[in-house]
């Protein structure tokens, strides 16, 4: 029995001592990137954007996975539930990934705990435009005017819970106005309603059809939302600048699941540095209406935690909801 178990050591300590196979280094396979979206819109063509070029420079395929419902929360949840190994990632953005889950009831995933933000991809700058019959050039004006209505003035979104509501609301807020909300079906509809003067006011992200309305003298631009002057509107003040403090910008970008290895994020973070750094790709997202921008893990994860008590608060006071 002496004889059986010094052998059975021996054998362990030599098993021991055998090296073990090293580790594939990340990533060895093709990378699912979710859209929670469908097809075509804003956040899928900036990622299939961004899939060859990243595909190149971490050597594996990108596959864009639409999965689209619930204002991006399905596919979300998804990513949220996923194994935290980094073939599954989102493209998200501040709607499913920091603001929906404080709408909708029980979607499943909580925006900061169960994420591991890898970077910022864009920002894009919502504007302030103004029917033409406003008697407003710039913020200031517009606050004094708006304090003068004794009924409040109505301003116009593309829906309920939308982030141009939000932003509007935290604008009213900050400012200590009276708005009214006109929630339309979506940009396009919500411009024309500024256009016929059916509604006096919108805080948006630009458009085609806003750009050509603006140099048409058919609407005013009063301001863009973003903390400093956008490279995108150059010479265009900021809402901040009349009502400091102030800023709302819609992001893009690109997170992992909550418990995703350091090394595993450190190695997307460097990849998705190297493909923004494209001044080809970074005109593309110009295109888009964003500015590329990436960011470090940690920055990423500090932007997402201030903005869910920020945007809930401004949830809990207007008492949005999307019903």
């Amino acid at each position: 029995m002496m004889r059986r178990r010094t052998g059975l050591l021996c054998l362990a300590f030599a098993l021991g001592a055998l090296p073990v196979a090293a580790q594939a280094p990340y990533p060895d396979r093709p990378i699912r990137l979710v859209v929670p979206y469908a097809p075509g819109g804003t956040t899928d063509i900036m990622a299939r954007t961004l899939q060859e070029p990243l595909s190149k420079a971490l050597g594996q395929p990108i596959i864009v996975d639409n999965k689209a419902g619930a204002a991006g929360a399905i596919g979300t949840k998804q990513v949220a539930t996923a194994a935290p190994d980094g073939y599954t990632l989102i493209f998200g953005n501040n709607g499913p990934s920091a603001i929906v889950p404080l709408i909708q009831k029980d979607v499943g995933y909580d925006p900061v705990k169960d994420f591991a933000p890898v970077s910022l991809v864009s920002i894009a700058p919502l504007t302030l435009v103004v029917h033409p019959s406003v008697p407003a050039s710039n913020v200031k004006e517009l606050i004094a005017w708006i304090k003068t209505q004794p009924n409040g003035v109505e301003y116009a979104t593309a829906g309920a819970g939308s982030f141009g509501h939000l932003a509007t609301e935290s604008f009213g807020k900050d400012a200590g106005l009276k708005l009214i909300h006109v929630p339309y079906k979506g940009q396009a509809p919500s411009t024309m309603a500024v256009l016929n003067g059916e509604v006096k006011i919108l805080l948006t992200t630009s458009s085609d059809m806003q750009d050509a309305a603006v140099k048409g003298g058919k609407l005013k631009l009063l301001a863009v939302s973003t903390a400093t002057p956008s490279p995108l509107m150059p010479g265009t003040p900021t809402i901040g600048q009349s009502l400091p403090g102030y800023a709302a910008v819609v992001w893009f970008g690109i997170l992992a699941p909550a418990g995703t290895p350091a090394p595993v994020i450190a190695r997307l973070n460097a990849a998705i540095r190297e493909v923004l750094a494209n001044p080809e790709l970074q005109q593309k997202f110009v295109g888009y209406g964003g500015v590329a921008t990436a960011s470090t893990p940690q920055e990423f994860a500090d932007m997402i935690s201030a903005e869910v008590p920020k945007w809930k608060s401004v949830i809990e006071t207007a008492k949005i909801t999307t019903q």
